[in-house]
């Protein structure tokens, strides 16, 4: 058989390159698995979004009063709310609630007999929230929903991306690159595992070097020690080797 390699640009399917549909179904899976997580985080968001909002649109400010301060270690006060023990009235009726979140740097200035600003949903009048924590935390959790939601968006656009990038890799320099004679700069067994090599090839007088990959279970195209690959014109660092089965595939062996 002898080599009848066309002109560029070829008719190169992804379906005619072993493996690829596979290599590609990879990638694919892998972005859409992404964009899964993301938007499970961004429906995890939205809902506590949702939530915070339903309770402020129910609750009734009350005046509560302290009668517990449980603040956290001084070295996480920043980041860890305190708890505090409040008793409160609810259209005439009297409720005491413990572990009440409140900002711990505020916190700092309460003690027993402080007033606090508490909202009360009056279809679970056992679970007061003070306001000004409540309020804070609404903002940062909307601030986060935007922020996931650009992600998710990220993460859609990130997948069409990587799909038409695998794509690319697969056909793009078969379609358009030209075919050079690959050079290794140690020499070559003859197996069908998986080739990791470094090489080079001259273009204009000008010598490239590269590092070239054989797949595994394929022998490359080889004239003597030379490796045919095909390199595109404006990545020439971007080497595809072309092995026996992928000429084949593609009618180059007459």
């Amino acid at each position: 058989m002898q080599l009848a390699i066309p002109s560029a640009p070829r008719a190169v399917k992804l379906s005619q390159v072993p493996g690829a549909l596979r290599r590609v179904a990879i990638v694919g899976g892998g972005a859409v698995a992404l964009t899964l997580v993301v938007w499970l985080v961004a429906a995890r968001a939205q809902s506590s979004l949702s939530a915070e909002r339903d309770f402020l649109a129910r609750a009734e400010e009350v005046k509560g009063q302290v009668t517990e301060v449980v603040l956290p270690p001084m070295e996480s006060r920043l980041e860890t709310p305190a708890k505090l023990r409040v008793i409160y009235k609810l259209r005439g009726k009297d409720y005491a609630a413990s572990g009440v979140q409140a900002n711990s740097v505020d916190a700092e200035q309460l003690f027993t007999g402080s007033k606090v600003t508490l909202l009360v949903d009056p279809s679970a009048p056992g679970k007061p929230q003070e306001a000004q924590w409540l309020r804070s935390r609404v903002g940062l959790v909307w601030l986060g929903s935007l922020i996931v939601g650009l992600g998710l968006l990220l993460a859609a656009g990130l997948v069409g991306s990587e799909l038409r990038r695998a794509i690319r890799r697969e056909v793009a320099p078969l379609r358009l690159g030209a075919l050079v004679w690959l050079t290794a700069d140690e020499p070559l067994p003859d197996t069908k595992d998986e080739l990791r090599f470094a090489a080079h090839y001259f273009r204009d007088d000008v010598k490239l070097s590269v590092t070239a990959r054989g797949r595994p279970g394929r022998r490359p195209v080889r004239n003597g020690e030379k490796v045919l690959a095909a390199v595109v014109p404006s990545e020439p660092t971007w080497v595809r080797v072309v092995d026996e089965e992928l000429a084949k595939g593609l009618g180059w062996y007459r």
